[in-house]
């Protein structure tokens, strides 16, 4: 996930902010601290997360502005699952062995998804997210168009988590929408679900052990099945035009009987499992159990869940994808597009420090780049854009 530091111009925007607009905020703010009072938070946590508090109108352009750029699948897995990701997760893994295997040990969850997991939600524990979670979810509970009413839950869970003395409130930072610590639970999940299993505490925003617990216990309740895989990629017959889909699940046998193959030529095996395609059945395919599902119960995407697949098979020493894709113009590592970025640079373009985040500036850039190189112009961050800037 994307992670958002706080916008240089929030000073300024908040001295814009209308009076009515003020006057609003301050109704709401004074309900919020009824509400948590009669929910039996202490008046100084009421008081440290409420007094002085301005609404943060960022987080409310990152709730209302839907990106227009459509990912490909193969744009998004090769930044997620990149070589850089892989390497920096092995050493993650090793530094981080022996709660990973108390976790797995534990929650029958296998220690690599976990790793993976934490390895895309927070760059293994590098980039949790910088927004002020009082700050955010009360500015999406007092003036958010879409769901007010499950922001003030998850406010109210918040203050609930600072005042057990869990994590302070200084600490309470995460994404715009008010996920945090270094797999990025939402509040509620955090009260619900947050385990303590090596007597440290379940302070998931510092301690890895306390993050990779509470995953292990999120996926073990979202339905984990100990032992078995995640599914594998498979090879399809010429042509093949069958069934196909997550949900749709049928035994291997079927599969079997269907023409379905292992990449790799070992047996399917016994469990049930659904055919997934994610760029049609002229690209990767791949067989995915019960445990597909628990982890796309962590984040309801099935481009997330196959590089949490894939990167935690990585991980353990497999392979990444066999099957290319069906493109003729794949996508680029983190390390590619941060090579893209500083090129873009030097032609002139402004897009901000080369961080292989591919926002607005860059897309804009790059279309306008190849407008100008006889290349389709459609903004994305592709080989042939970064072969040309080479040349």
């Amino acid at each position: 996930m994307i992670r958002f530091i706080p916008s240089a111009c929030l000073a300024t925007a908040l001295l814009v902010v209308a009076p009515p607009a003020r006057a609003d905020f301050a109704s709401c703010v004074a309900s919020l601290r009824t509400d948590a009072s009669a929910k039996g938070i202490s008046d100084k946590t009421i008081a440290a997360a409420f007094d002085s508090l301005q609404p943060d109108p960022k987080v409310l352009d990152f709730e209302s502005n839907q990106p227009e750029f459509k990912t490909p699948i193969w744009d998004y897995m090769a930044g997620l699952v990149d070589d850089e990701r892989v390497e920096d997760g092995k050493a993650a893994v090793a530094r981080e062995m022996s709660a990973l295997a108390r976790a797995e040990a534990h929650f029958g969850v296998d220690r690599y998804v976990l790793a993976a997991i934490w390895g895309v939600e927070s760059n293994f524990g590098q980039n949790t997210g910088g927004r002020p979670l009082a700050q955010s979810l009360t500015t999406l509970a007092c003036q958010s168009s879409q769901r007010p009413a499950y922001y003030r839950g998850e406010l109210m869970a918040a203050l609930e988590i600072v005042d057990r003395g869990d994590i302070p409130l200084d600490k309470l930072t995460g994404s715009w929408a008010g996920a945090f610590g270094q797999t990025q639970f939402m509040p509620s999940t955090f009260l619900r679900l947050a385990v303590d299993l090596d007597g440290s505490g379940r302070d998931i925003v510092d301690s890895p052990a306390a993050a990779l617990a509470s995953t292990a216990n999120y996926l073990a309740k979202s339905g984990w099945r100990s032992g078995e895989p995640w599914g594998f990629e498979v090879k399809l017959p010429e042509g093949y035009s069958g069934p196909s889909g997550r949900k749709a699940k049928a035994a291997m046998s079927v599969w079997a009987s269907r023409g379905i193959k292992r990449i790799d030529g070992k047996p399917l095996g016994e469990t049930e499992a659904g055919l997934l395609l994610p760029a049609g059945p002229q690209g990767p395919g791949f067989l995915v159990t019960k445990n597909f599902d628990a982890i796309y119960s962590y984040n309801a995407a099935e481009s997330y869940t196959l590089a949490i697949a894939i990167l935690a098979q990585r991980l353990a020493g497999g392979p990444g994808i066999v099957t290319p894709w069906p493109t003729d113009d794949p996508g680029l590592s983190r390390a590619e597009r941060r090579e893209l970025q500083a090129l873009l640079t030097k032609h002139g373009y402004d897009v901000g420090a080369p961080d292989g985040a591919i926002g607005d500036k860059t897309r804009t850039a790059i279309a306008d780049f190849q407008g100008k190189n006889g290349l389709t112009v459609d903004g994305r961050a592709s080989v042939k854009v970064l072969a040309a800037l080479r040349r």
